[in-house]
């Protein structure tokens, strides 16, 4: 007899068996054509596909085939967590933002044409995720594309004489790229260390591809992004030896000294120089932006100005705004810090509904890497892929800090992966229903075909 909340396998299979089996299918690539399309920007880089709207058509048939067909892990109850929570209370609270916002029109089209269908892309990436070697295949894919991403623009942007950084790429310009970097970088390590042959070798050449443009965007954000996982990495990623952990480190570090110059120096050292750094002074530096961005969120403390609105707060309720009426042109620019824009845009709740999500999603990896590891799954189990993907989240929190990424689709991609590396190896609690219909005691299962698959990805 199955336990209650578990999902029985195919007759005259295991749990194990069942899990090594399922391989890839019409939602998982649907989940995989979505995020190298709204993370990797396919379609950007190779404008031929433009008129296809792979990324509608994949999310439309993904949500349609993963309705129509709802067992084992891909079960909707199986979508509810923390991580499922702050996300749901974030767009609740977004949708709340319109009615009052300083420019309905705007806040009501990004939500309907924009944020909605990054939630449930959300939810369409975590209830596709039926075992560890999904996780690892959609990981795959998000530092994959990333790479692809990177390789293109080293073919087809040349810096000129007396240039040293990128400027606007495609879609992303050399800031938010720099933060994508940071977060496909622990996942190419995470491959280079563990994976098989073909993705151990595809993410050792991606990885300098992606390095190189990271260097040559010049973010500082980045640079400050990447220093954090570097410290992660050697100190937190346990899972690795720390001697391979320190040769890690040394190798990124060879690959910083080979490609960046002294110009690049030179911007990084105006971190620590604040007469230098407009940022700091300047009426649009990014200090002056955000102090203002708190001032909104004091102002409209429980709904904001209103979601995808910084921008009009700024040319309209500003302190700025009124050197406007003597034709003194004032900048409608973005938050430039993914905490301020949500603060300001959605009020303090929608800032601590932003901030649970991310939190609970760390939560989640940490909980999967200090778990113990299900018999057969080899020494670490799925511990070092929830160790890369914390590195990649925590890349995420301090490049975010930097720029205005708070509805992006990269930040929905990570929390999606870390909320389903959870449900695939984590103990659920379910409910036992008596045959009269009545709720019983509260019994622990562990959902054992997603630890089944704890060696990465043999077979692709």
């Amino acid at each position: 007899m199955t336990e209650p909340g578990t999902f029985p396998p195919p007759r005259g299979t295991s749990p194990a068996s069942s899990a090594r089996n399922q391989g890839w299918d019409v939602v998982l690539a649907c989940v995989a054509a979505y995020i190298a399309n709204a993370v990797g920007r396919v379609q950007e880089l190779f404008p031929v596909l433009m008129p296809l709207r792979i990324s509608l058509i994949a999310a439309v048939v993904g949500i349609a085939i993963y309705l129509l067909h709802q067992s084992g892990f891909r079960r909707l109850q199986l979508l509810r967590g923390r991580t499922t929570a702050g996300v749901v209370l974030l767009l609740c609270w977004a949708t709340l933002s319109v009615p009052g916002a300083l420019n309905r029109g705007t806040a009501f089209g990004f939500l309907t044409k924009g944020y909605v269908e990054i939630v449930l892309i959300y939810f369409l990436i975590l209830g596709a995720v039926r075992s560890l070697r999904d996780v690892e295949r959609l990981a795959l894919v998000y530092c994959s594309s990333t790479a692809l991403y990177a390789a293109v623009v080293l073919a087809r942007f040349h810096l000129n004489s007396g240039e040293w950084r990128l400027g606007s790429l495609y879609y992303y310009d050399a800031n938010d790229f720099a933060t994508l970097a940071v977060t496909a970088i622990p996942l190419n390590l995470y491959f280079i260390l563990r994976g098989p042959r073909v993705p151990r070798v595809v993410s050792a050449f991606a990885l300098p591809a992606i390095f190189v443009v990271f260097v040559r965007a010049g973010s500082r954000g980045g640079f400050l992004a990447i220093l954090a996982i570097s410290l992660f990495v050697l100190f937190g990623y346990t899972t690795v030896r720390p001697k391979w952990r320190v040769l890690g480190m040394c190798a990124l570090a060879a690959l910083f000294v080979a490609t960046a110059g002294e110009q690049y120096w030179t911007q990084i050292h105006t971190i620590v120089e604040p007469d230098q750094d407009y940022n700091r002074t300047a009426d649009n530096g990014r200090v002056k932006i955000w102090k203002r961005g708190i001032g909104y969120m004091l102002q409209h403390p429980l709904l904001g100005v209103g979601i995808q609105n910084f921008p009009i707060a700024e040319g309209t309720i500003s302190p700025l705004a009124w050197r406007q009426q003597y034709h003194i042109g004032v900048p409608w620019t973005a938050a430039h810090n993914s905490f301020v824009e949500i603060g300001a845009e959605l009020g303090i709740p929608g800032l601590l509904f932003f901030v649970a999500a991310i939190l609970s999603a760390l939560a989640t990896l940490r909980r999967v890497a200090s778990a113990r590891p299900p018999p057969g799954s080899g020494a670490q189990g799925p511990a070092a892929l929830a160790q890369a993907l914390t590195a990649s989240l925590i890349g995420f929190t301090v490049g975010g800090f930097f720029l205005a990424l708070a509805y992006h689709e990269m930040l929905y991609t990570l929390l999606a992966l870390a909320a389903g590396l959870g449900k695939v190896t984590l103990p659920r609690t379910s409910l036992a229903t008596t045959r009269g219909g009545r709720v019983g005691r509260v019994v622990p299962t562990r959902l054992a075909t997603g630890l089944a698959t704890a060696n990465p990805l043999p077979r692709m």
